[in-house]
């Protein structure tokens, strides 16, 4: 009962500052993400060394990711020209160079490890930059697709659970996560198109087809995050990603849906909307 309140306390608090966040104009959420971002390297990279699978490193992977989401920002809110992203070019490369010097037993099994934290989380949430204002129009700010987004993306996986909680009994992928049912899964895939339809009443930036394309490639490419994550953590031989968030684990843990998902949507945002 106690961890079910910490949950949930833990839960309306987080998503209320996400949503106040991406409300209150750009800036507040490039902030917030920014910060989210670093967490999440230094959690990856944190689990990456305690395990001794590699040695990652973490200064300058957390640097890169960083630079990688704020140049993307940058860009997103039309302050600089997209040609900023060159400097990526440049930072990258540092993690070889610093691994050149650094006298380790498996320098390419580290150097792919800190490339990785870069290209899972920096780069999904970098992403997000760009919903806010997909055709890059200057003067143009509309939270109405990013917030949406999540909105559908958090249903999906609340009723997922609810529903695999009472109803599941086949099971989706048990070499992965011996948790998740089929039943789950549609059940997630239902309330996503619901709520996708809903949110299409009240933000007309796109129509109620285009929301409901938005909602499929969540339940996808979401459930396949959530999947990538188990995998990870049962590599990992552990339980939780960290414990930032009490009740709920870790930054990985809470976004493991996003970083799939923002990807693909953000595909069909720039190729079809």
């Amino acid at each position: 009962m106690k961890n079910l309140i910490k949950r949930t306390i833990t839960g309306l608090i987080f998503t209320a500052l996400i949503i106040g966040s991406i409300i209150w104009n750009q800036y507040s959420f490039v902030i917030l993400f920014l910060v989210i971002t670093i967490l999440g390297l230094w959690e990856f990279y944190s689990l990456v060394k305690t395990t001794n699978i590699a040695r990652p490193q973490i200064l300058a992977g957390i640097f890169s990711g960083g630079i990688l989401f704020i140049s993307m920002a940058l860009v997103a809110m039309n302050i600089a020209d997209l040609k900023i992203l060159l400097i990526n070019l440049a930072t990258i490369p540092l993690i070889f160079f610093i691994e050149l010097f650094s006298k380790n037993k498996n320098p390419f099994t580290n150097i792919s490890f800190s490339i990785l934290g870069i290209i899972y989380i920096a780069l999904p949430f970098s992403l997000l930059n760009f919903f806010f204002n997909t055709g890059l129009i200057p003067g143009v700010f509309q939270y109405e697709i990013l917030l949406g987004f999540l909105i559908i993306l958090w249903m999906h996986d609340i009723f997922a659970y609810l529903t695999g909680k009472t109803l599941g009994r086949h099971l989706l992928f048990k070499r992965i996560s011996p948790k998740k049912t089929w039943e789950g899964s549609f059940g997630g895939v239902i309330f996503a198109i619901l709520t996708a339809y809903i949110i299409s009443l009240f933000f007309d930036d796109l129509s109620s087809i285009q929301w409901v394309i938005i909602a499929l490639i969540i339940s996808v490419f979401g459930t396949l995050g959530d999947l990538t994550e188990s995998m990870f953590k049962r590599s990992m031989n552990i339980k939780d990603t960290g414990n930032i968030l009490p009740g709920h684990g870790g930054i990985l843990d809470r976004f493991d849906a996003v970083f799939m998902a923002a990807p693909f949507v953000f595909i069909y945002l720039k190729l079809f909307i």
